[in-house]
């Protein structure tokens, strides 16, 4: 298989895309909101998808809650942003964790019914006053060592329900005063701080199984290269200052923040000294292109990959509607649904 993780168009594979899947053999799959009617459309698409590979590939989704959350109603429930967590924990720092980490267990237990095994959350981000508001309302707050705790219990919560957490977009994309998706944040902040607040939300966070790259320029590290691409940054901090040894990938590598064609960009992700480079817009052409760079998964990089999936669980039972009840109970006077959910 190879050093890369792909996107579909839509709510079926084309005939293309099952001859790209048998070919390329990605080592993961990523689903997005274009890719979803229904949940037996959905496990349909699941199950093509990894009889395309001839084998149980990754499925990830980013549902964190609020902005973020590919699956909703009127099939799924609505989960809270993440800063509705940080606002019960200033109520209450055992049932603001409690919230976070049954929100994150019950998140778990719809994405385990699909099939979907991964879950780019949780965010370990620490926004500023000034920043861009991409990050925003999902952060779980502006102080890394709440952020932290906070960030471990919605982990705690995916892995006890048989999903593996994805904690991003380390090493901060909290100081980002534009959108990585559209231009290329430069953080001028010096060293001293960034260990100090940035990347030290990450630090308690370091044995988790898998983590997402920034594509946000630190330019007191790295003046040039944002963090994805910077070796420098991939050495120095995120292996070395804030001690992550897991599966790390990349952020989506056709996002603007990034330069060259994503060929290049893959070429580049991977000699910087990430895992696995991640695709997500179904684009064809582009899909193409990563294929063609991403190396076979090997080395460290295999080593990792194969940690990070043998630590996955079976959950334990859950009785999803009295844990809804409670989770309403916790969050109550923090956040509340817009939508209703039967």
């Amino acid at each position: 298989m190879r050093a890369f993780i792909t996107g579909v168009a839509g709510l079926a594979l084309t005939d293309r895309e099952r001859s790209f899947l048998r070919e390329a053999q990605p080592w993961g799959l990523i689903l997005f909101r274009r890719n979803v009617a229904s949940p037996e459309q959905l496990r349909g698409l699941i199950q093509e998808m990894r009889d395309g590979l001839g084998r149980r590939a990754p499925v990830l989704i980013d549902q964190e809650g609020g902005r973020v959350q590919r699956l909703g109603p009127p099939h799924w429930p609505a989960f809270p942003p993440g800063a509705a967590y940080g606002t019960a924990y200033k109520r209450d720092r055992e049932q603001g964790l409690a919230a976070a980490r049954l929100g994150a267990r019950l998140i778990a237990a719809d994405l385990f019914a699909l099939g979907i095994d991964v879950d780019c959350l949780p965010i370990a981000d620490v926004p500023v006053q000034g920043a861009d508001p991409i990050v925003g309302d999902r952060a779980y707050g502006s102080e890394p060592g709440k952020v932290a705790v906070i960030a471990r219990a919605v982990a705690q919560g995916l892995a006890d329900g048989g999903v593996l957490p994805v904690v991003k977009h380390i090493p901060g994309h909290g100081r980002a005063v534009v959108d990585s998706h559209q231009k290329l944040p430069v953080v001028e902040a010096d060293r001293a701080l960034l260990e100090a607040t940035d990347f030290a939300a990450f630090v308690p966070l370091a044995d988790l199984p898998m983590a997402m790259t920034a594509h946000v320029v630190f330019s007191a590290i790295d003046a040039v290269a944002p963090a994805t691409v910077s070796a420098t940054i991939v050495r120095e901090v995120i292996r070395g200052s804030i001690g992550f040894d897991g599966l790390l990938m990349s952020d989506d590598i056709s996002m603007q923040a990034l330069s060259g064609t994503v060929g290049e960009r893959t070429r580049s992700a991977i000699a910087a000294g990430c895992d696995i480079v991640l695709h997500c817009n179904g684009e064809m052409s582009e899909m193409k292109a990563v294929a063609a760079e991403a190396p076979l998964l090997a080395g460290e990089a295999a080593r990792r990959a194969e940690a990070a999936l043998s630590g996955k669980k079976v959950p334990a039972p859950l009785d999803v509607a009295a844990g809804r009840a409670e989770f309403f109970r916790l969050m109550a006077g923090s956040w509340q649904p817009a939508e209703p959910y039967a």
